[in-house]
């Protein structure tokens, strides 16, 4: 789904608790902050609309991963939305012009739609959707392009896409069944069904379910933990589960090279330093 911004706010949000180099980063609808070393956050910010994904967040939001994927120092990523929800996906006023635009034009304006908040997927850190309220439709498809998913108690989510007449977008109907396997996603989409976070932990579309009061410092607490790993291991191991392998002999030939890459690592001599003086690790990515 795709948005209208003359239905949004246009209030805008800078950068807040950054380190020096975001501060000229301009965005609007979303926020970047760096909780900790290593560790960018990712806000929706929109609350009055659900973080509906704006025009502007989309804009902004494209700006901030291409802003990420340039910065060296990065370990890991954290997505989440301003108060009650995670995000409820496109805004539903645009839908109401209907094909005003034609097949064809309206497959020009979603291609980009869906580009842009699938460029999660670009950044070679891990990342994390922090489902903190209501992830729907494009909302939750944005939770599935993340690596980790971990939701709040309480949370709901789905991709009622066929309740509204729709065809699911955002690439649904690839993410979805890669996370959660075919039967169940088979059920999610066809019925348009919402879960809450319990079912979603069973069904495998979260890892963990951790109460609200605890949840944005529990989940900051884990990607800080991914932040201190080695960062070449890190990202060749992201890189290995993001593309997946045809069978176990082309996973044998991508760890054959992968692993001695790591084993020539400076990194690799500081994890085993760390092991025998019993302290903790301190990598810096060579």
């Amino acid at each position: 789904m795709s948005p209208d911004s003359s239905s949004v706010s246009s209030a805008s949000a800078a950068p807040e608790g950054g380190a020096g180099e975001d501060r000229g980063l301009a965005l609007e609808h979303l926020r970047l902050e760096r909780p900790a070393p290593g560790v960018a956050l990712l806000v929706l910010d929109l609350p009055d609309l659900r973080n509906a994904m704006s025009q502007e967040m989309t804009a902004s939001w494209v700006r901030a991963i291409d802003h990420l994927a340039a910065d060296p120092e990065l370990r890991a990523v954290v997505v989440t939305g301003e108060g009650r929800a995670f995000t409820s996906g496109g805004n539903t006023a645009w839908l109401a012009e209907g094909a005003d635009g034609g097949v064809d034009g309206l497959r020009k304006r979603m291609l980009p739609f869906y580009r842009a908040w699938l460029s999660v997927r670009r950044l070679e850190v891990p990342t994390i959707a922090a489902i903190n309220g209501p992830a729907i439709g494009a909302g939750l498809c944005l939770a599935l392009a993340c690596d980790i998913r971990y939701a709040a108690s309480g949370a709901r989510m789905g991709v009622p896409f066929v309740k509204l007449g729709l065809h699911p977008g955002m690439a649904g109907t690839y993410l979805l069944p890669d996370v959660v396997g075919p039967s169940a996603a088979r059920d999610l989409m066809l019925t348009g069904r919402l879960v809450d976070a319990d079912e979603a932990l069973g069904l495998g579309l979260v890892s963990r379910v951790i109460e609200p009061d605890a949840f944005l410092d529990t989940v900051l607490e884990a990607a800080a933990g991914i932040a201190a790993t080695a960062p070449i291991a890190s990202r060749l191991t992201k890189g290995a589960l993001q593309r997946g392998h045809a069978d176990l002999e082309a996973a044998l030939a991508w760890e054959s090279l992968a692993q001695p890459v790591t084993l020539a690592t400076e990194d690799l001599q500081e994890g085993i330093r760390a092991v025998q003086e019993k302290r903790a690790p301190v990598f810096h990515g060579r």
